[in-house]
């Protein structure tokens, strides 16, 4: 593994989709989580060293760049995210947006469990250990989504196996 600045301790963050629901199974609704990390990287808020979705939920392993708070990207990627999905829903399928719906008083759709996980990675060993875990979570018999990590087309275990970055996404390390 290349060298990372475990001064700023990348994090691995988990997000589901509410109630376990298997939105994110339909590319275009993965196509929006890719196109968001995408601004936040572009924009340098964010470096991305590992990620896959899944049909339910998503793992990073990220990093929040100096100047920039932790608790405050999570929740524009989750805000950003969560409102495109609610637009596309409402364009192309009412039913299915009806299942997100919640008595809440600070909003009328949920597409995200509250209090994703988000825990540090002090050491290069753990973010060796975390970044395997994500890459083998399309493979395992739950979901065999692959046969191979890097045949999944939305995790960077590709861009670890063969240097190819079909998203873009992925922050070269130092």
């Amino acid at each position: 593994m290349a060298a990372i600045n475990f001064d700023y301790h990348p994090q691995f963050f988990t997000a589901t989709i509410l109630e376990w629901k298997h939105l994110l199974k339909d590319d275009a609704y993965k196509d929006i989580v890719i196109n968001s990390l995408r601004f936040l990287k572009d924009e340098k808020s964010i470096g991305i060293y590992g990620y896959v979705i899944m049909p339910n939920h998503i793992h990073l392993i990220w990093q929040i760049q100096d100047g920039f708070i932790r608790e405050k990207i999570q929740m524009r990627f989750l805000r950003f995210t969560a409102q495109q999905m609610k637009f596309r829903l409402q364009k192309e399928d009412l039913l299915a947006l009806e299942q997100y719906r919640v008595n809440a008083k600070d909003r009328e759709y949920q597409f995200w469990e509250r209090n994703p996980l988000s825990v540090d990675l002090w050491t290069e060993a753990v973010f060796d250990q975390k970044l395997e875990y994500i890459h083998d979570n399309p493979i395992q018999p739950k979901w065999h989504l692959a046969e191979f990590p890097e045949a999944y087309r939305y995790s960077s275990a590709r861009f670890y196996q063969t240097g190819h970055d079909e998203f873009g996404l992925i922050t070269p390390m130092d």
